[in-house]
């Protein structure tokens, strides 16, 4: 795709994203206007306009618990998304997802193991995300010793790191209580923003940031990583410290994602080949088209999860349900081609 069909694209994109938020922000068993999203967000322009006023009861739900819910829709969408679309750049695989080293299966344990501990809100998720890192540290620990292509031996670390905690949040699952503690680490593995608070959006938010930021300033050279090894060096690139530094960040931004929102599916697999359908293959397009289109999908999913159902369906089941059709879909398309 050429920059001057790349622009509109993004631009697109970016403008779909804020009609959506500015939508969503209207959505809910509480309606509030768009006068009165606009009032609160800009008070003195409100009252300059004569925009109607709000409440208290009505400040407290629209900043305590929409406009955080859905600023973390679209940062874990986004995140996803990202390690996504890098996980199979530097992985040269096309069904490589931000689960693939294991971060999941070991923010999945960390989580388990706090609700097994009664632990808080906040304990919750931060176990969730020191043990997604810590998955990933494994696995980079076992794949720096390793002998044989280092890509191929990471990829089966993570397999055999994510099995493993896999095992662990089985054994917490079997050994918590079934009336209380069972039913709160089963509702955290299916995926939800249920309850996100403005202190989950201030906790997660630097390591988002810095995770996203070199993967942003990185993502050309990850166009040479996709040539192979022998390509990349050619060309002067340093593959090694470049794969590490994509892996980090990309480590970073799902465990940051997956410890404030649970197991979250699809997201990282499925958009990042679309983002691919509507940007092509260069990682320098690519990347910022997946971001936003990320950002944009949770976001609809999440509008549907608290807003179709009486009771809220987990974000996790709607994913997978959209996401595994339409993978399928742009499989019998492409003929197994990744694009």
């Amino acid at each position: 795709m050429s920059s001057r069909r790349m622009i509109p694209l993004l631009a697109g994109l970016g403008l779909l994203l804020l009609v959506l938020v500015v939508l969503s922000l209207n959505m809910g068993r509480y309606p509030i206007t768009p006068g009165q999203v606009l009032h609160m967000l800009l008070p003195d322009l409100g009252n300059s306009l004569g925009l109607p006023t709000t409440d208290g009861q009505m400040q407290a739900i629209f900043f305590q618990v929409r406009l955080p819910r859905i600023v973390l829709a679209c940062l874990v969408g986004c995140c996803l998304s990202a390690a996504g679309a890098a996980y199979q750049g530097i992985f040269h695989n096309p069904m490589a997802a931000p689960d693939v080293l294991g971060a999941s299966a070991g923010a999945a344990f960390g989580a388990a193991l706090a609700i097994l501990l009664e632990g808080s809100k906040r304990d919750i998720t931060a176990s969730a995300f020191l043990f997604s890192l810590l998955s990933v540290g494994l696995v980079l620990f076992i794949g720096r010793r390793g002998k044989g292509r280092q890509v191929l031996v990471l990829i089966l670390s993570g397999i055999m790191i994510g099995s493993l905690f896999s095992a662990c949040t089985s054994f917490v699952k079997l050994v918590a209580d079934p009336n209380d503690q069972l039913p709160a680490i089963t509702y955290w593995l299916m995926g939800s923003l249920a309850g996100a608070q403005p202190s989950d959006v201030k906790f997660i938010m630097v390591p988002m940031l810095l995770g996203m930021l070199p993967l942003y300033l990185l993502r050309w050279r990850i166009n040479v990583l996709t040539l192979g090894e022998e390509e990349a060096r050619a060309m002067g690139v340093h593959t090694g410290a470049i794969r590490m530094t994509v892996i980090l960040s990309a480590t970073l931004i799902t465990a940051s994602s997956v410890a404030v929102s649970g197991m979250i599916g699809w997201v990282g697999l499925v958009i990042p080949h679309l983002a691919r359908k509507l940007a092509g293959p260069n990682y320098s397009r690519l990347l910022p088209a997946a971001m936003l289109a990320g950002a944009i999908f949770l976001l609809i999913v999440d509008n549907v999860s608290r807003n179709v159902w009486v009771s809220e369906v987990p974000i996790g089941i709607l994913t997978a349900l959209i996401g595994a059709p339409f993978f399928l879909s742009l499989i019998l398309k492409n003929g197994g081609n990744s694009g």
